[in-house]
């Protein structure tokens, strides 16, 4: 079976994407259609460098199945896994048919400014940097992940 992988940076400078056969798989870049898009102002992120990477997905067949990542459910909708590129395209709440970049960019830059910090970004950071591998142990054999006590 044909497996690719696409980089799609954009919420962080190191996502991407896997297209099996005909299932995308498309990690934190998008969402179902009434979910939108993934936040940008994490280490890396940058809503230009999402609305390009999106575009490329776009590119692919529209009865491409779109395998999400997060479904959070909006408005209390049962959660969902899979959608399509043609869905996505016609009615994604951030990216779809007729939104240029600069009106993506003005949405995700507002939008991302009014979120609170993620509960886990600040171990979660710590950990992505190594690539997953944890903080080597200390003399006493315990790894710690270390938290910026003025930021909590």
């Amino acid at each position: 079976m044909p497996a690719r992988v696409i980089p799609v940076p954009g919420h962080t400078s190191d996502s991407v994407a896997y297209l099996i056969g005909d299932a995308l798989f498309t990690g934190d870049s998008l969402f179902m259609p009434d979910g939108g898009t993934a936040r940008c102002d994490f280490p890396g992120g940058d809503a230009a460098t999402l609305y390009r990477s999106i575009q490329r997905l776009y590119a692919l067949p529209g009865d491409t199945r779109v395998f999400v990542c997060h479904d959070y459910g909006p408005g209390g909708r049962e959660p969902r896994c899979q959608t399509s590129i043609d869905e996505q395209k016609a009615g994604n709440i951030h990216i779809r048919n007729g939104v240029d970049e600069a009106q993506f960019v003005r949405m995700r830059t507002e939008r991302d400014a009014t979120l609170a910090m993620p509960t886990l970004i600040l171990p979660s950071v710590q950990v992505n940097i190594r690539a997953g591998a944890l903080p080597e142990p200390e003399a006493n054999g315990t790894r710690y992940l270390k938290l910026p006590v003025d930021l909590l």
